[in-house]
């Protein structure tokens, strides 16, 4: 149902495009690996996975699912909360390797938050954390490089600003793109593991950036 909603409510807010690399596989049992810029991108990202015909396990913050409607719904449709320097915060990724063990797809944010910018700009992929890395080594899952821009058109930046972004994207209907690379397979450490999947991320939002117009392709 939240990948359906998300696939109604996008193009109301802004014009959805997708692309895949010529290399590009969604296989069973992959972990999605996105760039993390506003509120609005993980709706941007599951319509446009829709399009593509997943329908993935997100790993989000827990806070959600104290929100009334939502909270339910993440928790009937089997997603899994991530509680940040939590002692049980490990707890995720054993749910998420149990997800992939059962042939779903994983879709996980690995910079952990969203950047604290006032601007509505694209940016490249801040630091990930070591959470990618470490469940790509425990299962062998392949990671899905995907890219979003545009996101930060609809809601960035204050409270107040986010509001009125929300407000206004019907009317201004702002370019979204997001774009699907090619499977990567991760090795060496940890830290390698890591650096590994931001550049492929990166590459992924590149492309992405570049389809839209002005200063988001430029930023590319």
């Amino acid at each position: 149902m939240l990948s359906r909603l998300a696939d109604t409510l996008v193009p109301a807010f802004g014009r959805l495009s997708v692309t895949t690399h010529t290399g590009a596989h969604l296989a069973p049992g992959s972990i999605i690996a996105a760039n993390h810029t506003s509120l609005a991108d993980p709706a941007v990202v599951l319509a446009a996975l829709r399009r593509l015909g997943v329908e993935p396990v997100v790993m989000a913050a827990a806070g959600l699912w104290r929100i009334p409607v939502l909270g339910p719904l993440l928790v009937r449709e089997g997603h899994i909360p991530v509680r940040r320097g939590h002692r049980s915060a490990a707890d995720a990724l054993d749910l998420a390797e149990a997800a992939l063990e059962r042939g779903r797809l994983v879709l996980m944010y690995a910079e952990g938050g969203i950047p604290a910018r006032p601007d509505a700009g694209e940016a490249a992929p801040g630091a990930f954390r070591s959470g990618l890395a470490r469940l790509a080594e425990r299962t062998g899952a392949p990671v899905v490089p995907l890219g979003q821009a545009g996101a930060r058109r609809v809601t960035s930046g204050s409270a107040a600003k986010q509001i009125a972004g929300l407000a206004t994207a019907p009317l201004r209907r702002p370019g979204l793109h997001v774009h699907v690379g090619a499977p990567v397979g991760l090795t060496g450490d940890s830290a390698a593991r890591t650096r590994q999947a931001r550049r492929a991320v990166t590459e992924a939002w590149r492309t992405a950036a570049a389809h839209l117009d002005g200063p988001a392709a430029l930023a590319a």
